[in-house]
């Protein structure tokens, strides 16, 4: 397994061994000594499976309280997937880092809590998996706006598909402070 690191410390890309052949091809998809090792120490409590249509943009989500850390991957297609600090008095508030995850590169995304995280779907459809270290908490959801012009994300879409909510979700700046996760240092 190899652990690629990220613009933002913590959210780091997962690459594990994958065993081929003429048969097909074995991986690891999760192993928690393994994990442990390279930090990541979360307890999955939770786990979901989405499929989306090329174009479709999820996000960017998170809870708070009751935050959730998230491993996430693609089973079928590919998608862009991001993750944005959006812990109050993070030195790196604000930003984001993307990475490219597809059925083909096998690769996993660990997005810690205190970011939100989004995807958009480049394939014709995707079926995306994600791990989370606590359970949907409906009062907790939040999001931010997927285009806020403040976090500048370079999404490879320009006119997704939105659900209702994702649409009208606040910029960073108009959401208040008690609604954004703590950094802890």
């Amino acid at each position: 397994m190899k652990v690629i690191e990220t613009s933002l410390p913590g959210a780091v890309v997962i690459e594990p061994q994958i065993f081929g052949d003429a048969r097909g091809f074995f991986y690891e998809s999760y192993n928690k000594a393994k994990y442990h090792e390279a930090g990541i120490t979360a307890a999955f409590v939770q786990s979901n499976v989405s499929r989306s249509a090329k174009g479709v943009l999820r996000g960017l989500h998170y809870q708070w309280p009751n935050p959730q850390g998230k491993l996430v991957s693609v089973l079928e297609g590919e998608v862009f997937d991001v993750a944005v600090d959006v812990r109050r008095s993070s030195p790196t508030f604000g930003q984001w880092t993307g990475v490219m995850l597809t059925a083909d590169n096998h690769r996993h995304f660990w997005i810690p809590e205190g970011f939100a995280h989004g995807f958009c779907v480049l394939s014709d459809v995707a079926t995306f998996s994600y791990q989370c270290t606590a359970l949907y908490d409906r009062v907790a959801d939040a999001g931010v706006r997927w285009n806020d012009p403040d976090i500048g994300i370079d999404w490879p879409v320009s006119q997704p598909l939105l659900s209702e909510k994702d649409e009208k979700a606040p910029r960073l700046k108009d959401v208040s402070t008690d609604r954004l996760p703590e950094y802890l240092r």
